[in-house]
């Protein structure tokens, strides 16, 4: 298929082109976060299983995507949104508590999200890997973005005199590696762990990387 197929204009049922747009592309993301994110995953499924599972049309398919895999890399998009909205709110709400307990709240925030829904760990962590160079630049351009919060947040933690002033950006990236590593296999059942001793031991990593031994609490960076 050489691009879409234009959609239909006009208002039908009460509802203008763009909203019927917006609701045939909601019920193609739901459908794909069942089959790519559970049985049978991206590889297995088909633009008719999609389309079947989302009560629409082929032809309704082609007028949102041109691909499968511009499905999975929407709702790649999609899943690192929710988790995204769910850290930057808790960030909001924790950004007067000391350092150990604002990060604590934050990934309690990040955990939560993505471990609450199996099918949304399954397509951050696993089936949008090896897909093709395009979804492996989306994917790594967005945990790039991850990489810039987690920067922000320890700049912040120095401007108070929380933590050692330096280049968090090497350090940020191989946190969050460990940061999607552990909550991937806790999700899977491979840590005999509850949800809060994950996010505890991820809280003190963090706080072991912007405290370093020898460095001591001081005035704010200027």
């Amino acid at each position: 298929m050489a691009g879409r197929l234009r959609a239909p204009t006009g208002r039908y049922g009460g509802k203008s082109a763009a909203q019927r747009q917006a609701e045939r592309r909601t019920r193609f993301l739901g459908a794909a976060l069942g089959l790519f994110g559970g049985s049978p995953g991206y590889r297995a499924t088909t633009v008719a299983a999609l389309s079947e599972a989302a009560g629409l049309s082929t032809r309704q398919f082609y007028e949102e995507f041109r691909t499968l895999e511009d499905v999975l890399a929407a709702l790649h998009l999609q899943v690192n949104a929710w988790a995204e909205e769910a850290v930057l709110a808790a960030a909001a709400g924790a950004r007067d508590l000391p350092l150990t307990e604002r990060a604590a709240a934050i990934f309690r925030a990040y955990a939560a999200d993505v471990t609450g829904d199996p099918r949304r760990i399954r397509i951050a962590f696993v089936e949008i890997v090896g897909v093709s160079p395009r979804l492996e630049e989306q994917r790594l351009a967005r945990r790039a973005r991850w990489i810039d919060l987690i920067c922000a947040e320890a700049r912040t933690a120095v401007a108070r005199g929380e933590a050692a002033p330096r280049d968090y950006r090497l350090a940020a990236t191989a946190f969050i590696g460990s940061v999607n590593g552990l909550l991937h296999d806790f999700s899977a059942g491979w840590v005999d762990a509850t949800l809060d001793e994950v996010v505890d031991e991820l809280v003190r990593q963090l706080v072991g990387i912007l405290r370093p031994p020898g460095w001591s609490p001081g005035a704010p960076a200027r």
